[in-house]
């Protein structure tokens, strides 16, 4: 009697094992890849909102300040540039944000020149008075100079919702003190040193004719900066005599993909969408802007560019 219970209860603890192992084998064969797979889901989840978050709520107001030194030639007494573009404003874009952008430049380098490179507005715009007053704050730090982009009017505003023509943006600058250089071009005198400035329009509204911009003899003595919008345009400005292009238009990409670059910047060159570069014996500096599109960016923090002319 002893031995047959002794045998029934060893085949009992025998069977509990081997359910017990078939059980443990069975919920990871299964549970926990489905643990796993529920897991990875959520963290991606997570991190695609937390990314979301972070390019709509943080970077797009976190401004960058970076600077450049840009050897024109023959080493001349230096003058400090503020390069600004793209200040976009707008329901995305405020005002508030623009003048803090602005006073965080003056601050930090107080310039002896200013030269915006377009796109004041992205669409139709209505607070022209206090956008006006919030430019003055450059003009009157700086001589201040600016030409047209992409958004600011033209055929190819009007077909995006912006305006078919200038004048908005025009009286915009006059009333906020900002000489507007478009096809045209002027000299100035910074200190000792003499620059000859020169603006185009933007190509992407028929507008750049580089011709009429540099029909003024140029001062021989002076190094001359041109004021042009889209970095593409130093093709067409080849032929002409100049040392530095200040451009924007690319925002930088807006997106930069580790890896990739800025695989949406509206270019045909990409290798030109932020930064100083040489090209052709010539330099090109493009800003990634102020403002944005949108209301997002990611790994292209907004900028304003000091530039020391040596």
């Amino acid at each position: 009697m002893i031995k047959r219970l002794r045998s029934l209860w060893q085949r009992s603890r025998a069977n509990r094992s081997r359910r017990l192992a078939r059980l443990r084998d069975y919920w990871r064969d299964h549970s926990s890849r489905r643990r796993f797979i529920k897991g990875a889901a959520l963290t991606a989840g997570g991190t695609g909102v937390a990314t979301a978050g972070y390019m709509r709520l943080w970077e797009p107001g976190w401004i960058e300040v970076n600077r450049y030194t840009v050897p024109l030639g023959t080493p001349r007494q230096p003058v400090r540039l503020l390069h600004l573009s793209d200040l976009h404003a707008s329901r995305v874009v405020s005002l508030g944000f623009l003048r803090r952008a602005f006073e965080l430049a003056l601050e930090e380098y107080r310039p002896e020149l200013i030269c915006i490179t377009g796109d004041f507005i992205t669409w139709k715009y209505r607070r022209y008075d206090d956008y006006a007053k919030t430019l003055a704050l450059l003009s009157e730090a700086a001589p201040a100079f600016a030409c047209l982009g992409n958004h600011d009017g033209g055929e190819w505003a009007a077909s995006h919702l912006g305006y078919p023509d200038t004048n908005h943006v025009r009286s915009l600058l006059k009333n906020a003190g900002i000489t507007l250089l478009h096809n045209a071009s002027t000299a100035v005198a910074i200190g000792g040193r003499h620059l000859n400035l020169v603006g185009v329009g933007d190509p992407w509204n028929n507008q750049c004719d580089p011709d009429i911009a540099f029909a003024a003899p140029p001062r021989p003595d002076a190094d001359t900066l041109v004021l042009s919008h889209n970095p593409d345009t130093k093709d067409i400005l080849k032929p002409f005599d100049w040392q530095l292009a200040l451009c924007g238009h690319t925002h930088g990409g807006q997106v930069w993909v580790p890896g990739i670059g800025a695989p949406f910047a509206p270019v045909r060159d990409k290798r030109f969408v932020r930064g100083l570069h040489q090209w052709n014996n010539r330099w090109l500096h493009i800003t990634k802007g102020v403002g944005n599109l949108h209301g997002v960016r990611l790994n292209c923090r907004p900028e304003v560019s000091l530039l020391t002319l040596a």
